[in-house]
């Protein structure tokens, strides 16, 4: 692909091109679930399920929720609802009942599909919190006072259930909507295909919501292909790549650089697991001979640390992305080194740009790759901006990130002041993050707004000391946080992983830093700790760590202060 006129498509239509192409070649495989369909398989299965779909009345520009973790049935919604039209909204897997209720509610979702459990999420007891009404409705005829507009819930069946699933009370069954496929012929199908346009709204994903409510993110069929495509060509991908992905589906990083990334290119998506496992992921890397894998660096560094890392063959693996949270220069250098992807990429971007923003390339150096987010995606505008002033900063001077393109998103849904907070009248998506370039078109993100400590009146940027922490010989992982203080407003804090075996003290922490970097950057406190908070997408919370840290370090009254 990558010619223009080929990216302005839609998703529906870019997979059945693919299947005449690729028809015999695998397109989808879940290790755990023991899918597998090939490129024909995989089409005719996302006809079904669209078809049956259209039985139930899900119409073009309906909004259809799905709250579920990596099952392959998450693929095929995903094609099948955008052959028909339908919206897909991503609801995040570790909600719970309030945040649901606000997604689908906001979202105005028509309905909901959705998997039974997973870890300590009910999501059957949940939904009915939310929808009492659903235990006394027949599939399909629900009327919620909370959720007016919902009337579909579609349960998916665990695939380790050792025995037939039961219809939970009000719920079609997946099974129901594959078998409804034959009241819709393919020509009615053929026919809902055919009204969709490239720049029709396909997909809400919510932005995390780290602060204020989340945000539904709309997307359209063009911007997720191109973003796919363009994406797929920086990992140099074709039709003999198999890409393990074991980050959520849910989020743009999975349905975007995951799965349409391989369609665009005929190569084979393969799910280790319905969530991150490093046992699993190398399992799946070894066994299916994967060229390619994606990753946050915490899951990256989960395998690197893996106690049984060093028995697995993954001299296969190529390429892949890392991306999700900025990506520290030592781990990238054993991903290189240890893991083999030696061509593996850095990808920077937010959900509001669908999501690619700036990319490495394979055949970039490991200096650029380690050091930088890369040149602007093909199609992408890139400004830094000084906020002070309202001027484009000079080339190695630091600036708020702007970026315009055919794919930033269309706006958040039913967010009018929100859209036009974070794209402006000329189309400029305001990220938040700040970063520099230099001469080669290279971007490195610095830090992001609202990360800035101010420490006595310095301003410090905590992504330049994690990486200097990331230095030491210990350390595993790292974040920098601020937290308040009476004298100086605000003093850093390091919240540390330590490597498997070793032991430190927040001492030899400070000791290291001595003479290496200013006195004002040396974290004053440090927490040793197991694992970060993060959002399922692998997003550091660092507002959580903030939050726990005052209440931990008694500076409450720092805290009055700040805010005061």
């Amino acid at each position: 692909m990558s010619e223009t006129s080929d990216l302005r498509t839609t998703i529906g239509d870019l997979l059945d091109r693919q299947a005449r192409a690729f028809g015999p070649n695998e397109a989808l495989v879940h290790v755990e679930q023991g899918t597998r369909y090939t490129y024909a398989e995989f089409r005719d299965e996302c006809d079904r399920v669209a078809r049956g779909l259209m039985t139930m009345g899900i119409e073009k520009g309906h909004h259809v929720g799905i709250w579920a973790t990596n099952y392959s049935e998450w693929a095929v919604a995903q094609f099948a609802t955008a052959k028909i039209g339908a919206v897909l909204v991503t609801v995040n897997p570790a909600y719970r009942t309030f945040e649901l209720e606000y997604v689908l509610r906001q979202s105005d979702a028509h309905a909901l599909i959705l998997i039974g459990s997973f870890k300590t999420s009910d999501y059957v007891a949940m939904i009915n919190e939310v929808v009492p009404e659903l235990k006394e409705s027949p599939p399909g005829q629900l009327h919620s006072d909370r959720l007016p507009d919902l009337r579909h819930v579609i349960y998916i069946p665990s695939y380790t259930a050792e025995k037939e699933p039961e219809r939970p009370p009000g719920m079609w069954l997946w099974s129901d909507v594959r078998a409804k496929a034959d009241e819709t012929s393919p020509q009615e199908l053929a026919r809902r295909q055919a009204e969709c346009e490239p720049d029709d709204v396909i997909n809400i994903q919510y932005t995390s919501g780290t602060t204020g409510q989340p945000k539904g993110a709309m997307l359209t069929h063009y911007n997720l292909v191109a973003n796919a495509d363009y994406t797929a060509e920086g990992m140099s991908l074709t039709d003999q790549d198999r890409l393990c992905i074991p980050v959520p589906f849910y989020h743009c990083f999975g349905c975007v650089l995951g799965t349409l990334a391989c369609v665009t290119r005929g190569a084979t998506i393969v799910i280790p697991s319905e969530y991150f496992e490093p046992l699993k992921t190398l399992e799946a890397i070894q066994r299916e001979r994967c060229t390619a894998l994606h990753g946050v660096p915490t899951m990256f560094i989960a395998e690197l640390g893996h106690s049984d890392f060093e028995s697995f063959d993954l001299s296969s693996l190529r390429t892949g992305i890392m991306a999700g949270s900025p990506c520290p220069i030592e781990v990238m250098r054993q991903v290189i080194d240890q893991i083999g992807a030696r061509e593996i990429i850095v990808a920077y971007g937010q959900t509001e740009a669908s999501p690619v923003i700036t990319l490495t390339h394979t055949s970039d150096s490991i200096e650029k790759r380690v050091s930088t987010v890369g040149p602007a995606l093909t199609s992408v505008e890139v400004k830094l901006m000084d906020l002070e002033t309202g001027n484009e900063v000079p080339q190695g001077r630091q600036g708020e990130l702007w970026t315009r393109s055919p794919m930033v998103m269309k706006g958040y849904y039913n967010m009018p002041e929100a859209t036009n907070a974070a794209v402006d009248a000329d189309g400029w998506l305001h990220t938040g993050d700040l970063a520099t370039v230099d001469e080669d078109g290279y971007y490195k993100i610095t830090g992001r707004l609202k990360d800035m400590v101010i420490r006595g009146g310095e301003n410090v940027y905590p992504r330049e000391i994690e990486e200097f922490l990331y230095t030491h010989p210990k350390v595993s992982d790292v974040q920098v946080i601020g937290v308040p203080d009476v004298r100086l407003g605000e003093e850093l804090m390091a919240w540390v992983i330590l490597r498997q075996g070793e032991s430190a003290t927040d001492e030899e922490i400070r000791d290291f830093c001595r003479g290496k970097i200013a006195h004002y950057k040396i974290p004053r406190y440090v927490k040793f700790v197991s694992e970060f908070p993060m959002t399922v997408t692998g997003k550091i919370q660092k507002f959580r760590m903030r939050d726990a840290a005052v209440e931990e370090l008694g500076l409450r009254d720092a805290a009055k202060i700040e805010t005061a």
